[in-house]
């Protein structure tokens, strides 16, 4: 059976068939509209999907924020451009006619990540992109919470005197090493300029650039050592398009080293890379049935 899965996140909206193999046949890609008005996502989502849905089967979609009851709720508006709520489920199936499944983006990266690890045990994934969010899976099972925020890692606490992040609280982990707090922090001659500049600015010696990534990637760092000591996971996989930026890994695993060893755990890469939440949703329509 054939799956169009869906990843809805801050800058993009991807959207692939994949099959029950879990190998993507075709794919597409549009930004994110930057617009608090529902009826720009539901258009931006039809010329998503329009070229793809007469070959699946099903719908599976992936979103950043908290997924309950089909409805999608934007812990931090900023990220989907103001939009609050939005009925995802109710959307998709009346563009496509398909039944669909709705899965936060993170959690969804966590089960297909978590899928191709050989020996099993607890594991939490990670990304860090336009802001910062989680999955954990416990015993071989993905822990969503009976309100969905189970795995919002990024609005754990970071710097009680920090700058405010978008869902409200002072000092998340979101408002320091996302691609966006980044960016908000750039000042001078960096000032204006997205992460994926401030990264290549880093990479040829700038100073500001560089101390800027290195205060994402400590607070990351320092919020793995949380993760490490809340739920004893064996493994943390880092994904999103910071997490996945050149050197940037390494950072953090340069900071996690700096910490007392009971907080150490084995850090890698998404091995699905950008696709793990497109993956992770077709995954999730699979078990689903």
């Amino acid at each position: 059976m054939t799956t169009l899965a869906i990843d809805l996140g801050g800058t993009k909206l991807a959207a692939a068939l994949v099959d029950e193999q879990l190998q993507i046949r075709q794919r597409c890609e549009l930004p994110t509209p930057a617009s608090d008005r529902p009826d720009a996502l539901r258009a931006a989502l039809r010329t998503l999907v329009q070229p793809l849905a007469a070959d699946a089967q099903r719908v599976a979609i992936a979103s950043t924020g908290i997924i309950r009851d089909g409805l999608l709720q934007a812990i931090n508006p900023q990220n989907l451009g103001g939009l609050l709520h939005f009925p995802l489920v109710a959307t998709l199936e009346a563009l496509t006619r398909l039944p669909t499944l709705a899965i936060n983006d993170a959690q969804a990266a966590a089960l297909a990540e978590y899928a191709r690890m050989p020996d099993g045990g607890d594991m939490v994934f990670i990304t860090v992109s336009t802001g910062v969010g989680g999955g954990v899976v416990c015993r071989g099972e993905l822990l969503t919470g009976a309100g969905g925020l189970a795995g919002h890692l990024g609005h754990t606490l970071a710097d009680p005197h920090g700058p405010r992040c978008g869902c409200g609280r002072i000092g998340c982990v979101e408002a320091i090493a996302s691609g966006r707090a980044i960016a908000a922090a750039a000042q001078g001659d960096l000032a204006g300029c997205d992460a994926k500049t401030i990264f290549a600015r880093a990479a040829a010696g700038h100073p500001q650039a560089d101390a800027l990534i290195q205060r994402s990637a400590a607070a990351l760092a320092r919020m793995i050592a949380d993760v490490k000591a809340t739920t004893d996971c064996r493994q943390v996989v880092v994904g999103g398009s910071i997490g996945l930026a050149q050197g940037y890994l390494a950072r953090v695993r340069a900071c996690l080293m700096q910490l007392p060893s009971p907080y150490q755990v084995t850090l890698t890469a998404a091995y699905y890379r950008h696709d793990a939440g497109l993956l992770g949703a077709a995954l999730a329509a699979q078990r689903q049935g």
